[in-house]
């Protein structure tokens, strides 16, 4: 049965109604799941089985029959772990219905079917008694309820829960312990992604809003592979500090705590950020642990696990303040069912306990709710600034009246810094028109900037008070954009603006070029990669659902990453695949480019990063992905603003660099639906 579905095309702009099969949602959410990461996690997997191994073995000591509650059971991994172990019964617990399905057929195909109960519930309605079920409690309690940020997923309620109702007191428990740690850093580049500097445009400074500065930020953790954040970026000013533990084997609260490690400042700075991981040791003893520390932390960088459904959190405090060299300070964390939140306080001002617990911070600005973290990053680059300021300066007269189309964006107020006559700033949202409106009245140019709270095709003369366009200009960045592409929107508001614009209008950015280059992930290939044995256990049925998912639309689609957090090796050249003329109207033919990528170096390719550059004037270009030339061992530098687009090949190639196999590419751009496809495919000779 097929539906219509209504989607906001992020290129257009316009609400398309689709028809797609009423599976389509549920084929999207497996094929972007990341099961097969966890599933590669031999690091995570071996600590769990050694984990399982103790706890089955004490209470097998005690006489006991062991019965296992495993809550978030997933592919039904650990509870098979669990029987392997001589456990005597599993109740697996699953939520998502095509995963309890693909558990179903694992534990059938391996064997346990008789003695694994796949439940497909939420554990809280997980009920235990005669025809309840689970026919009794368990013993041991196995989860893998965790994210980045230790509790995100809901673990508190749903251990809260369990312990009240499904398992026995005194049960073993697996993970048995959780700590989490945390070290207060000034860091010059994560700060960037939380405030607003001042800006330099032609000698003359840009203030940020004053309320901005006060603003504690947005309430969501900032979860990174802070493995590539180097140690050089930033200063500890303090220990890594023990803030708390959760001991799963007792009963567990999901009451609002705080805690409190004390510690003396190691150097004098600015206290801005918090870096935070955390540890799960496996058993009572601690001698079995599973670590989220990032890989600077180790004697050798190479010998961290890497895993992507396990990060580390970036807290940013809710105000930069000083601390010298000695300083006696208190770093505080709070929590409630979900997050945690830090504060720093000086032990001369230290609140008594009962005092600690600090309400959550939240955005009081604004700019924190329209400008996500890398936007922020972006806005304070100033390479970048003065490429755009440079550009403007080029193109602007006394007489130039300017119109931005950009979401939140600087380049109006630039554009009046600089001397234009007029400017005008067509504004996606009332938030984001006020969030600008903060920068104007802190600058006291509010005057000469003209804020619109409309789309391109409504704007009309008078609007502009019966001028003309003589510079239209973008960055272009919109909040709806996920793959690089989706900044063509820009070339749409060209387009319905087109009778606004003055015969010889400058178009800034002048055109767009999408540029691809084939790679080799160091890691990243896991999340797509099938995993066929996991731990001596066949988990085929999880990755033929995936890829039934996969399969599922009629073309293979792209995804969004920050590639800077997942390093890669360019196995051919960059090259430009298709340019976006912004001087013109959006043709009606689709543009279509083919061609292919041949293999310049050695190395397992899988698959192809996409990214666009920006083409200000004929001689400034801002890029979006790759930041400079690849090196000669392949080796790839990335925007940290912009997500790249990946494709990933259904297979990987091995590549031995001799050019006899190529990634050939068929890529088209339809203007009518705002849709580019692609297809990827190796040519060898």
């Amino acid at each position: 049965m097929k539906t219509f579905c209504g989607r906001a095309n992020p290129v257009t702009g316009a609400l398309d109604w689709v028809e797609e099969r009423e599976e389509y949602d549920y084929h999207q959410e497996i094929a972007r799941s990341c099961y097969a990461d966890m599933l590669h996690d031999h690091d995570r997997n071996i600590k769990y089985y050694q984990g399982i191994r103790a706890a089955v073995a004490r209470v097998q000591a005690r006489g006991e029959k062991v019965v296992v509650l495993d809550i978030g059971t997933g592919t039904g991994l650990l509870s098979m772990m669990a029987l392997t172990a001589g456990a005597d019964f599993c109740y697996a617990v699953e939520v998502f219905k095509p995963m309890a399905d693909a558990a179903q057929c694992i534990v059938e195909k391996n064997g346990f079917a008789d003695k694994i109960k796949i439940i497909n519930k939420h554990s809280t309605d997980v009920t235990v008694g005669p025809g309840g079920d689970m026919q009794t409690k368990a013993n041991v309690l196995i989860t893998e309820l965790f994210d980045t940020e230790l509790i995100g997923e809901g673990a508190l309620p749903s251990y809260e829960h369990a312990h009240q109702n499904l398992v026995q007191e005194g049960c073993e428990a697996i993970p048995h312990r959780a700590t989490v740690y945390a070290q207060l850093v000034e860091s010059e580049l994560l700060w960037s992604w939380a405030q607003l500097q001042p800006l330099e445009v032609e000698g003359a400074q840009l203030a940020p809003p004053p309320a901005v500065g006060r603003c504690s930020g947005a309430q969501s953790v900032c979860d990174i592979q802070l493995s590539q954040v180097s140690p050089d970026s930033f200063s500890p000013l303090g220990p890594l500090c023990t803030m708390f533990s959760v001991d799963f084997s007792k009963p567990v609260s999901t009451a609002p705590q705080s805690y409190s490690s004390q510690f003396v400042a190691q150097c004098s700075g600015r206290a801005q950020v918090v870096l935070s991981w955390w540890d799960l040791d496996m058993d009572p003893s601690g001698s079995i642990v599973c670590t989220m520390a990032p890989s600077w932390t180790y004697p050798q960088s190479k010998m961290a696990p890497w895993r992507d459904h396990w990060m580390q959190s970036v807290y940013f405090l809710p105000a930069e303040s000083r601390v010298t060299e000695g300083d006696k300070l208190s770093l505080t964390v709070c929590h409630d069912d979900y997050s945690l939140w830090f504060s720093l306080q000086d032990c001369s001002q230290q609140l008594s306990q009962s005092d600690t617990f600090l309400d959550r911070p939240c955005c009081s600005c604004q700019a924190h709710l329209v400008w996500p973290r890398p936007r922020f990053g972006e806005l304070n680059d100033k390479l970048r600034t003065e490429n755009y300021v440079s550009a403007l300066r080029s193109v602007l007269r006394e007489d130039s009246v300017c119109l931005g189309v950009s979401d939140g964006s600087l380049l109006p107020v630039f554009a009046r810094m600089l001397g234009a006559k007029k400017a005008f700033s067509l504004e996606n949202s009332r938030m984001s028109k006020q969030v600008i409106e903060q920068v104007l009245q802190a600058n006291s140019i509010s005057g000469g900037v003209e804020l619109l709270e409309l789309r391109p095709e409504q704007l009309t003369s008078s609007d502009l008070g019966g001028e003309q366009i003589s510079v239209l200009m973008g960055e272009p960045y919109f909040s709806t954009s996920l793959l690089p592409w989706h900044s063509l929107f820009f070339w749409y508001c060209r387009t319905a603006l087109a009778g606004l614009l003055q015969p010889s209008a400058t178009i800034l950015p002048c055109s767009a070029t999408l540029h691809m280059v084939a790679v080799e992930f160091k890691d990243l290939w896991r999340i797509r990669a099938p995993c066929g044995t996991c731990e001596g256990f066949d988990v085929t049925p999880m990755d033929e659902m995936v890829q039934k998912s996969l399969d599922f639309s009629e073309s293979r689609e792209a995804e969004p990453h920050p590639l800077w957090e997942y390093p890669c090796r360019a196995l051919t050249q960059s090259q430009a695949a298709m340019t976006f003329d912004f001087t013109q109207c959006i043709p009606q033919q689709p543009i279509i480019s083919q061609g292919s990528l041949p293999f310049i170096r050695s190395g397992r390719c899988h698959g192809v990063a996409l990214w666009m550059e920006y083409h200000l004037t004929h001689d400034i270009t801002v890029s979006a992905g790759l930041l400079g030339p690849i090196s000669e061992q392949g080796e790839c530098v990335w925007s940290r603003h912009r997500k790249q687009g990946v494709y990933f090949l259904r297979s990987a190639w091995d590549s031995s660099g001799d050019s006899r196999a190529a990634v050939s590419y068929s890529i088209s751009f339809q203007p009518s639906l705002g849709d580019i496809k692609l297809d990827f495919s190796i040519k060898s000779q």
